[in-house]
């Protein structure tokens, strides 16, 4: 299987080209090229193929076999390698998700995409659609009780579920510890994706984030996303934040008046490879 690995300031997949490739086991595959000291090395597989609605398609597996709706990161990736690889010339794409289309502007510098602008679309707020078990809605500093400590969560969907806990010092956060405890909480249907949040001020916050399905990871898109909307709804800052993450910065704009949600970042390849997969997931 050839594939691509590229990263979204850290937030790094296995990406395979599916109008060359055919992977039969996604979920399988998934998690042995996720394996960093047996496999590739991966926080999941992203498959790029054709679509019938938009200019291409894009599925997301986590590095547990799971698949996500929507990975924020992964879509500008998707967006450098269906340029620099030439499967189109567009600068303006839209990409099909389980979390719908999404539209995609691309900055081009020397003949290579170096950073995209995604709109994200609309926020979910109201909690049978996140999903979240509660009954406020929006779901707005509502506490939640995780090993035996209460804490204030607000939850946003951006086509996958997060909910956003702001702290200090988020940096000394031991996020292991108690990050599969949200993640499997009850109070998630669908499990969810958590986000440790520190405001530094008006414009900018720090962010370390639990990935439903893969652990701590350096960045999330849609996590930055969500995490603008919830500091927004609790009016910690502006409508435009810069997501300071372990892998490096986001820039996440929410156009109230649209009700819209622009993310801008960088998207990187590591190395182009060929892999053997094992009998049985091949």
């Amino acid at each position: 299987m050839k594939f691509t690995k590229m990263h979204g300031i850290g937030n790094d997949y296995v990406y395979v080209n599916c109008f060359e490739e055919s992977v039969k086991n996604p979920a399988e595959v998934s998690k042995f090229v996720s394996d960093r000291h047996f496999g590739i090395g991966s926080d999941g597989l992203i498959l790029i193929s054709p679509s019938a609605i938009a200019d291409f398609r894009m599925n997301i597996y986590n590095a547990d076999g799971s698949q996500a709706e929507m990975c924020g990161n992964g879509i500008r990736c998707v967006a450098k390698y269906v340029y620099d690889y030439g499967l189109t010339d567009k600068t303006e794409i839209s990409v099909e998700t389980l979390a719908g289309i999404k539209y995609l502007r691309l900055q081009v510098e020397n003949g290579k995409v170096a950073s995209v602008e995604v709109n994200m679309g609309a926020p979910i707020l109201e909690p049978k659609e996140i999903p979240v078990a509660v009954e406020e809605s929006p779901v707005v500093n509502v506490p939640v009780e995780v090993k035996g400590k209460i804490y204030h969560m607000t939850c946003v969907s951006m086509g996958n579920p997060h909910a956003i806990i702001f702290m200090n010092n988020v940096k000394d956060l031991d996020i292991a510890a108690i990050g599969p405890y949200f993640e499997n909480h009850t109070v998630f249907p669908k499990r969810t994706n958590t986000e440790f949040v520190e405001v530094l001020d008006r414009n900018t916050v720090n962010m370390r984030v639990w990935e439903r399905g893969s652990d701590e990871t350096l960045a999330c898109g849609t996590g930055a996303c969500a995490t603008t909307v919830a500091c927004i709804l609790n009016d910690k800052t502006e409508n435009e934040v810069t997501v300071h993450l372990l892998g490096g910065d986001l820039k996440i704009r929410w156009d109230r008046e649209a009700n819209q949600v622009y993310m801008t970042g960088p998207a990187t390849v590591v190395f182009d490879g060929e892999i053997t997969l094992p009998d049985g997931i091949a």
